[in-house]
C-alpha cells in the first residue's frame, strides 16, 4: 500500500509541475527530453488585408519528422507537394509543382528560423544567440514563449511557441511583411527511432537543382 502511495504521490507531483509549468521550462524540457520525433501538421497562412479586399486563408497540411540537432523535414501534402529538408549539411526545397529544387547551405539558413526553435537547437541556450526569449501568458490551455530574432535584418518579427506538458503543439509566426502562419501538430511522437537515411535528399532525375 506505501508503495502505491508513493507512486501515485510521484504521478501527482510530475502532473503539477507540468500544470504550473512557464513556457520557458516548458520549452527547456521539449528541447532537452525530445531528441527526435514526428507529428502531422495543419498549416493557416493569412495574409495582411489589403485595402478593397477580404482577407483570404491559405491552408495546407502534412508531416514532420526531426532528429536533433541538425536534421529535419517537413512534407507538404495538401494542397500542394512539397519537400523541406535538413540533411544536417544542406537545406532542400523541392516544389513538385515548379519540378524545381533548391539547396542552400544549412548553416546560413537556419539560425533565427522557426525550425531552429522546434528541431535544431542543441539547447535553450543555443537558441539564446539568435532569439531573445520570453514567457507569454498562457492560453488556450498552453504553455507560451516569445521568440523574437535578434538579426536586424531578419525577415520573421517574431514567433510564438505554445506548448502542453513539454510537447510542442503550435507554432505562430509573423513575418516582416505582416504575413501570419498558424502550425498546429497532432499525434506527436517523442523520440521514435528514425534512421539518417529518413533525411536524405535525392534530386528527381529531370528537375532543375539552383544552388544558392
Amino acid at each position: 500500500m506505501r508503495v502505491v502511495n508513493k507512486v501515485f504521490g510521484a504521478v501527482l507531483a510530475t502532473a503539477a509541475i507540468c500544470a504550473s509549468a512557464t513556457g520557458l521550462e516548458s520549452l527547456e524540457a521539449f528541447i532537452r527530453t525530445a531528441k527526435a520525433g514526428r507529428a502531422d501538421f495543419v498549416q493557416v497562412v493569412t495574409a495582411p488585408a489589403k485595402e478593397g479586399q477580404a482577407q483570404r486563408d491559405k491552408t495546407s497540411s502534412g508531416s514532420f519528422e526531426f532528429s536533433r540537432p541538425n536534421r529535419f523535414k517537413f512534407v507538404y501534402k495538401k494542397p500542394f507537394e512539397q519537400s523541406i529538408v535538413a540533411d544536417g549539411q544542406t537545406l532542400w526545397l523541392y516544389d513538385v509543382d515548379l519540378n524545381q529544387v533548391t539547396a542552400r547551405k544549412q548553416s546560413q539558413a537556419l539560425a533565427s528560423t522557426p525550425a531552429a526553435l522546434i528541431a535544431s537547437a542543441p539547447d535553450l541556450r543555443a537558441l539564446q544567440t539568435d532569439f531573445a526569449l520570453s514567457d507569454a501568458p498562457a492560453r488556450d490551455g498552453l504553455e507560451w514563449v516569445l521568440a523574437t530574432p535578434k538579426a536586424r535584418d531578419s525577415a520573421l518579427q517574431g514567433i510564438r511557441v505554445g506548448l502542453r506538458g513539454g510537447v510542442l503543439v503550435v507554432l505562430e509566426i509573423l513575418d516582416s511583411f505582416g504575413q501570419r502562419s498558424v502550425l498546429t501538430f497532432s499525434h506527436f511522437e517523442l523520440n521514435p527511432v528514425l534512421s539518417v537515411k529518413s533525411f536524405e535528399f535525392k534530386a528527381p532525375a529531370g528537375v532543375d537543382v539552383i544552388r544558392q
